[in-house]
């Protein structure tokens, strides 16, 4: 007697995928990356930091310094930054109090610690040189993974998904279908991002480089110039009649009676200092004296000032 066979079980239906997550064939067949790497070999900017001189170190100089600061302000302190110290050691020999001096009015100097912090460890770790791998880039102190993703893709040419604003808005737009992307990077995003990457690493670090500039120049936040953009016809954004943002409500940047407004004025009485300076000078740049004194606080506590005996304040030796 034969025994009874056991019945083959259904297979389990495939979910479906979600849009961000399409093949990549699929996001290919939108052909991106030619017109845009086209239209930045013709309207790329030309900046310091994109110019072969600048190598590596240039091009850490820079995403450090043009996080969260547009470009025009950046450039003079880049110039002079560069003059200065054209190496990480040569940044690394001199005190980080140096670092948050020649920072100037860039705002958020914390990062001109961090840049000091990463010249140090490559100084000690690389050589002086800035390290190739992705891997040794985010070991450094002070940078995360946007910034080892675009030295490393823009200085070396490699395949990363370089992700800051600029690109993020490119992307929500031509392949979402949105005005804007979401206030904080999701996963969501890295896939898309790491789904559009070109196979090829010279391509895709042109890919990078290019999507950056178009969200710069022509994809704006406000006031986009979409007759200019060599994929306005793929738009998702568009062909969908450019629908107003619906999502949570974006957030603005205030500065006017901040704490970071305080904080400015008491590291501008500092850089200008040569020698410290006592707590009088820095109750003369504002009035209110509890925010006066969280603000200094806060800056001691951030490492960009320290306190001396005596009631005196200089930018940091150590």
């Amino acid at each position: 007697m034969t025994a009874p066979t056991t019945p083959t079980p259904a297979p389990a239906p495939t979910p479906a995928q979600p849009p961000e997550a399409a093949p990549t064939g699929q996001v290919a067949d939108r052909a991106l990356h030619a017109p845009v790497i086209a239209w930045f070999d013709e309207h790329a900017r030309d900046l310091p930091w994109r110019r072969q001189e600048a190598g590596p170190w240039g091009v850490m100089v820079s995403e450090f310094m043009l996080q969260q600061t547009p470009v025009s302000r950046v450039l003079p302190v880049y110039e002079q930054w560069i003059a200065r110290w054209p190496r990480p050691a040569d940044l690394a020999k001199e005190p980080p109090g140096e670092a948050v001096r020649a920072w100037g009015r860039l705002g958020y100097p914390r990062r001109a610690l961090r840049l000091h912090g990463a010249a140090v460890a490559i100084t000690e770790r690389h050589g002086g040189d800035v390290p190739t791998e992705h891997a040794q880039l985010l070991a450094l102190p002070g940078i995360g993974e946007y910034t080892a993703a675009a030295v490393a893709s823009f200085a070396y040419g490699q395949r990363h998904a370089v992700l800051d604003t600029n690109v993020r808005r490119v992307l929500a737009r031509a392949i979402t279908g949105v005005q804007y992307p979401p206030n904080a990077t999701t996963a969501a995003e890295r896939k898309l991002a790491r789904a559009l990457l070109p196979e090829d690493a010279h391509t895709a670090s042109r890919w990078a480089a290019a999507s950056m500039e178009l969200g710069a120049l022509v994809c704006t936040a406000k006031n986009e110039t979409c007759h200019r953009c060599p994929i306005a016809a793929q738009c998702a954004w568009q062909l969908a009649g450019k629908p107003e943002h619906d999502g949570p409500p974006r957030r603005g940047q205030t500065y006017a009676g901040t704490d970071r407004q305080v904080r400015g004025r008491l590291l501008a009485v500092l850089r200008e200092a040569v020698t410290p300076v006592p707590q009088s000078a820095l109750d003369r740049v504002w009035d209110e004296p509890v925010q006066r004194a969280r603000a200094l606080d806060g800056l001691v506590s951030d490492g960009l000032v320290e306190p001396l005996p005596g009631g005196l304040y200089r930018l940091p030796l150590t």
